[in-house]
Order: structure tokens, then sequence, then C-alpha cells
């Protein structure tokens, strides 16, 4: 059976060392700021405060695009010519274009499409990162590309993800909103939690931030009681509430979260600045 090398989008913001650790090989999305310069998502290198920096002061908000066909081909084709197959992991096909990217690209391969196996995470951020944590390990662990894309998939009907944003705005603009719209307009005042499972879903509304940090607090109780031990703190420059995350978490589960880290410009733009986020799955998918 052929090696598998793991590819994804760059919307889950796993930590450098987990990409290393994984070996997982990434395709970026792309960025443009008001002034009409372009950036890839992955050139930022984790430190994000320059580009929140401008997003927080420009009136306008900076759009975003997925990969192009060719970007996907220029990182896979050299992987198909070493003799790899190829798993395949995008963001939630409900945000973007990036899965119907990929399976253009996929397309396009002709007899080499069957090497290359594609999973659409259905999520995005945290929720993505725990999805292809999920695939990469069952890649690990020696399985085809087309086994490991379905344990990714079993992964995600057992995640959870839960965050909480300073304002909807960002959201609205951007088109993202889904059914917490209808708190948009009432909400500028709150701190709205929401999660996503099929779209964007409200969860609840709390007046501060100090209550918004103890429900998601609340939330790392309940992940535990369910068996997601596998769990994750996500932010957008808040570190030191999610630090204060952290610490409720791993006296919580007994252990530190397997993923922490800065949500970055592609999937930042639409929740802004403040954002906490919280997640887990069963640690069994990392152990398959």
């Amino acid at each position: 059976m052929p090696n598998v090398t793991v590819v994804a989008d760059t919307c889950h913001y796993l930590q450098p060392a987990l990409l290393e650790e994984y070996a997982i090989d990434q395709v970026s999305l792309h960025v443009l700021l008001p002034d009409g310069s372009q950036r890839r998502d992955s050139s930022y290198n984790g430190d994000y405060s320059d580009y929140y920096e401008i997003l927080a002061n420009s009136e306008k908000l900076p759009t975003t695009s997925q990969p192009s066909q060719q970007d996907f081909l220029d990182v896979w084709e050299p992987i198909l010519d070493r003799g790899d197959d190829i798993l395949s992991m995008s963001l939630s096909a409900d945000l973007s274009g990036t899965f119907a990217g990929a399976q253009a690209a996929r397309d396009s391969l002709g007899e080499r499409a069957s090497r290359v196996a594609l999973v659409n995470t259905r999520s995005v951020a945290g929720g993505e990162a725990l999805v292809v944590l999920a695939g990469a390990a069952a890649v690990r662990a020696g399985m085809s590309a087309n086994d490991a894309a379905t344990h990714a998939n079993a992964a995600r009907e057992q995640m959870k993800i839960w965050f909480a944003v300073d304002t909807l705005e960002y959201m609205e603009k951007g088109g993202r909103i889904g059914a917490a719209a209808a708190w948009f307009g009432t909400a500028l005042k709150i701190k709205p939690i929401l999660t996503f499972e099929e779209e964007v879903e409200p969860v609840e509304r709390v007046r501060t931030s100090k209550k918004a940090l103890a429900r998601m607090g609340w939330y790392l109780e309940k992940l535990k009681g369910q068996g997601a031990d596998c769990w994750l703190v996500q932010h957008i420059s808040d570190p030191e509430r999610a630090n204060e995350l952290v610490k409720m978490g791993t006296e919580i589960f007994g252990h530190a979260p397997t993923v922490l880290s800065e949500v970055g410009p592609v999937a930042g733009t639409y929740l802004g600045p403040g954002l906490l986020g919280v997640g887990g799955m069963p640690s069994s998918f990392m152990r398959p």
C-alpha cells in the first residue's frame, strides 16, 4: 500500500509543531487587504497582530479567496510524483468554495484522481483542526487515504465546538452569519456564544466577557462528561483569556490542550478580534 500525505487548507490554524509532527502539508487561502495588496494566509507564520490592527481600523472589510485549482495541483503533483497518495481536507463547503476547488483539481488529474481522497470537514478553525488531526492520526497509523477519510468523517460526527465573539458585525458583513442572523441588531451589546453544526448556530447570549469566559469553562466540563477529551482552545487577539481557559481546561481534563493557537486572517476576517473558542472530540480518534 502506498504512503499517504495529508494536505489541508490553512483555515484550521494548527500550531506549527503539530503540522510538523503529523507531516501535514498545506494549500493556502488568500486575503486581499483594503490597500489592494494580497497575502497568503500561510505567510503570516502565526503572527497576526498587524492583520488584526488593519481589520479593527478599516472601514472596508478585507476580502478572502479560496485556493485556485492550480494552487492545489502545485502542492499535490510533487506528492503524487514521488508515489504517495493524498488525503485532502478542506474547511466547510458551506462557507467556502475551497472543497469544490479541491474536487475540480482532483478531477483534472485523470487516472491519478483515484489516488486523492477528499474530506469536507464541515467546520472551520478549531472544528476543522480536530478533524484534520483525526485524519492525520489515521494516516500515521497506516490507514489508506480512503480509510483515513472515513475515520476523519467519523470524528467530525463527534466533534463539538463553541466560540464566543465580541460582535456579530464581522460575520454579518462577510455573509457567514447563518442562523445567528436572528440575533444581529439586538446583539450589539452582548457577547454571543455560537456553535457550528451544519452552519453557524446561536447557543446563548451573555452580557460580559467575564460571563462568556465562565460559560466556555462550563462547556469544557460538559465536553469532558461527553468523553471529548482531546480538547482545544483558540482565540483572536486575546491570549490572556485564552490562557485562562487553558488553566481551567487543564484542571478539568488533567492534561494540556492538544491545540492552543490563534485564528488567522481568512477565518478571522469573519469572526473578529476577541474571539474565544473551545472544542473537543474523543481522544480515541487520535489512536485509531
